[in-house]
């Protein structure tokens, strides 16, 4: 098992096939279907997002310029997703990295939030032991480094379920609606309660546990951050459905529309599990929770560029069965590609915007620009519904209405099906319904979890981008602008004089790239 902290790391994990490898027999408490999984890496439901993961070794593997970085904690090139930005540049090729990675999965491949906590603690741990002389960025230092070693996948587990949305942790009903410590020992921390709908934890090696909310000095027993192997004694994970998954128990390639990658969510439930002194990143520190939260949705929402590199494939795919209907030279036809080109590259423009306006922290870690990050994630809340309405609009309603795969290679049926859901003559039947079912399955089926339910709520709901949008849009100074030109007397107050100095730094001022810690 993972569960020994003071494991030694006696083989890094390299490529695809070591990862799954290293998901087997760690004997994880697993529902799904109210059926206890006896191996999840074989369970035809949960393989798919599993060879997402794996799809992350194979690209640092094939390409280490663009998923590989070298550490200053090993002095070795590791995984970029277990890499501490340490320069505008760093945080560019996580961008690139994650494009990349959607065009070749076309789904999640649940790494990016573990990516974000990383960059999250690094800055956030370094700033609270200068002020508060604690231990805890040399216990996240150590704990990076093994990781890096091992090359093991770190899943961040912000969200909890919340209860009732107008009380604080501390004031629900059932305390256990929020991750909390249930008790201290010498050893460690014990914790109770539940993350919800988890992006691939089950995929994961270890989980950081975070706060998911500002909290206040009443709610110290929820300010707990600490990371645990997934295989810890306590933890049951019940698995989500997604819409269409029992396809991908159904055998052949063609129904599921994406048969070898997918996505995965779970609820994470803690009962009592224990975490050591050494894995613990913050206890009872309620001042720090609302940063880490905001610092951590700085990251993440300006990583969902990801979603860019699926709607590269769902471009695609709804020119591809333009093709194949004979239509790819109608005028509206390109039109509508044009119009599915420009949404999805706005949504990576302002995402990699946002990297590359990105400034140092005390630690040496980069964050993004907020604005931009906040911008970036609000246009992917709506874009990718309409690059979706757009891809169903060419597709047409057959998408929807094929027979199953098991009708096609009926011995009778078959042949009805072949004749008649012909398109273009060159074109085989069987790739037609590959499309349709491919497009399928990112706009309603299994992967339009990812690309449009995940693309609304990942990383907060719409109003909350908003709230931080409300936050930096530096109204005062916009006024000035206006009221100058206009020939108005200039306005001297503090506030105008603080919006002018955030924007200054954020856009011009010139940084140099940081060394890190």
């Amino acid at each position: 098992m993972m569960g020994n902290v003071d494991e030694v790391i006696t083989k890094t994990i390299r490529t695809g096939a070591e990862y799954i490898a290293s998901l087997r027999g760690r004997k994880l408490k697993v529902y799904l279907f109210g059926e206890l999984v006896a191996e999840p890496v074989d369970h035809p439901v949960i393989r798919p997002s599993i060879n997402a993961v794996a799809e992350t070794y194979d690209l640092a593997a094939r390409d280490p310029g663009l998923a590989a970085a070298v550490s200053p904690y090993t002095g070795a090139p590791v995984n970029r997703f277990l890499h501490i930005a340490q320069s505008r540049e760093d945080l560019v090729m996580q961008n690139k990295m994650q494009r990349r990675l959607g065009q070749l999965t076309g789904t999640c491949f649940q790494r990016c939030v573990g990516m974000d906590a990383l960059n999250m603690l690094h800055s956030v741990t370094f700033e609270m032991d200068a002020k508060e002389n604690t231990a805890y960025h040399r216990r996240f230092s150590d704990f990076l480094e093994m990781a890096q070693r091992a090359n093991y996948v770190i899943g961040g587990a912000m969200t909890d379920v919340k209860g009732d949305r107008s009380k604080a942790p501390s004031e629900q009903a059932d305390p256990d609606l929020f991750v909390h410590v249930t008790r201290r020992t010498k050893e460690g921390v014990y914790i109770k309660g539940a993350k919800a709908h988890q992006t691939g934890c089950l995929n994961s090696h270890w989980l950081i546990v975070m706060p998911t909310m500002r909290l206040g000095p009443a709610d110290k027993d929820y300010a707990i951050v600490g990371a645990l192997p997934v295989d810890a004694e306590g933890i049951t994970y019940i698995y989500g459905r997604q819409s269409c998954d029992t396809r991908s128990m159904d055998g052949g390639g063609i129904d599921a529309g994406n048969a070898r990658f997918g996505g995965q969510e779970a609820m994470v439930v803690f009962d009592d599990v224990f975490i050591p002194w050494e894995r613990v990143f913050m206890d009872g520190e309620t001042e720090y929770a609302a940063t880490m939260v905001e610092r951590f949705t700085c990251y993440h929402r300006r990583s969902y560029v990801c979603k860019s590199g699926v709607g590269d494939v769902l471009i695609g795919a709804a020119a591809t069965v333009a093709d194949y209907n004979g239509v790819e030279k109608a005028s509206h036809i390109r039109d509508k590609l044009v119009e599915m080109t420009h949404l999805n590259e706005t949504i990576y423009g302002t995402g990699i915007a946002a990297s590359h306006q990105g400034t140092p922290m005390a630690s040496g870690a980069y964050l993004p620009d907020e604005m931009l990050a906040n911008v970036c994630k609000h246009h992917v809340t709506k874009l990718p519904y309409e690059i979706g309405r757009l891809a169903q609009d060419l597709a047409g309603g057959l998408m929807v209405t094929l027979p199953s795969e098991k009708d096609f290679r009926h011995p009778e049926l078959g042949p009805i099906i072949e004749k008649y859901l012909k398109g273009r003559p060159e074109i085989a039947t069987e790739d037609r319904m590959r499309i349709l079912r491919l497009i399928e399955n990112m706009t309603l089926g299994r992967n339009a979890v990812g690309y449009l339910t995940e693309s609304m709520h990942g990383a907060g709901s719409p109003q909350a981008q908003r709230v931080q949008i409300a936050r930096a849009m530096q109204v005062e100074f916009k006024k000035q602008l206006a009221k100058t030109l206009a020939g108005i007397s200039p306005d001297t107050s503090a506030e105008v004089g603080d919006d002018l100095s955030a924007y200054m730094a954020r856009v011009f001022e010139p940084v140099s790239p940081g060394k890190g810690t």
